[in-house]
């Protein structure tokens, strides 16, 4: 099977599910009107209907980007890298002294390090936002020498760019591996990606909902329990095994790679509702109706990305 056969399948699949999700959605929402009652009257139906619609848009969205090949990825995770930087620096401490930090931030290092996984240069967009944007934003913040809390506003720019530009930014940087017998098919590697660590957000949601009872950190995210992340995790793990023949893996190592990147998903969306509390907001933004913000939906695949690649990289590629 080509690649681009295995893509449309795999996009064919997530619809087929999507369109039973939106029938039976439909039919709650029709089956509450129809008792008489106003479908406001039932917040829980109407935020389905609105999550289930902004499925079918990020999905259309991938599947749009995937139909441009590499090119079209790229920009797609560039311009998410460029809404969820404006997200996280709007809810941070910046003064008049950070503006062309600021400025280098959006219009300088996002931009290179994308530009660096197009041309495929791993050993500078590896270390870029690490080593080089770490330095060059305190210095360029320093020159227009306001000192007030400066250590937490260069802090909060740095993390910035760390989490929403150079973390996200290894997703597409996946195309970049070179792995024998996979040539060509990169772009499946980020489908299983996004899609099982996506999917794990949604099943930890549902096994919380059917059987939570513990919480793991209340004052963090009171909605996360062990039963749901359990839950969630195992079946997001037996999800990659079940995908393994869109990956160069075995189905043990699929589930071992997904196991992985579910558990990181897991944990980055702690640390990232760790990050509302602190600036007392319940998202991101308002971007994706049902979601919140963009970052509301990447805070998994933020932390899980740059480890899927590595783990990858390390074992299969050569």
């Amino acid at each position: 099977m080509t690649a681009d056969s295995q893509i449309l399948l795999l996009f064919g699949g997530v619809a087929a599910l999507l369109v039973v999700a939106t029938v039976i959605a439909r039919l709650l929402r029709l089956r509450l009107v129809s008792g008489g009652a106003p479908a406001r009257n039932s917040p829980g139906i109407e935020n389905l209907n609105a999550r289930i619609d902004a499925w079918w848009a990020m999905v259309a969205l991938l599947g749009l980007a995937f139909l441009f090949g590499g090119t079209g990825v790229i920009l797609l995770f560039a311009l998410l890298s460029l809404a969820a930087l404006r997200e996280f620096l709007t809810l941070t401490h910046t003064r008049r002294g950070d503006h062309w930090a600021l400025l280098a931030a959006f219009f300088l290092a996002l931009p290179a390090q994308y530009i660096l996984i197009a041309i495929g240069w791993y050993g500078l967009y590896a270390i870029f936002i690490p080593v080089y944007a770490f330095l060059l934003v305190p210095v360029i913040a320093v020159l227009r020498g306001d000192t007030h809390r400066f250590l937490e506003r260069i802090s909060e720019t740095q993390w910035g760019l760390m989490l929403c530009v150079y973390c996200l930014s290894y997703v597409p940087a996946l195309m970049t591996l070179e792995i024998a017998g996979f040539e060509g098919r990169q772009l499946l590697l980020i489908a299983f990606l996004v899609l099982v660590v996506q999917m794990s957000d949604v099943l930890q949601y549902v096994w919380g909902k059917l059987i939570g009872r513990r919480r793991i950190a209340p004052a963090v995210s009171p909605g996360k329990t062990v039963e749901g992340m359990a839950g969630g995790v195992l079946s997001a793990t037996l999800l990659g095994a079940a995908l393994w023949w869109i990956t160069p893996f075995q189905p043990w190592e699929a589930a071992a790679l997904a196991f992985a990147v579910t558990v990181m998903g897991f944990v980055g969306g702690l640390v990232m509702s760790a990050i509302k509390r602190d600036r007392g907001v319940k998202d991101w933004g308002w971007m994706i109706e049902g979601h919140g913000g963009v970052l509301d939906r990447l805070d998994s695949l933020v932390f899980a990305a740059p480890i899927f690649f590595h783990l990858v990289r390390y074992f299969w590629s050569g």
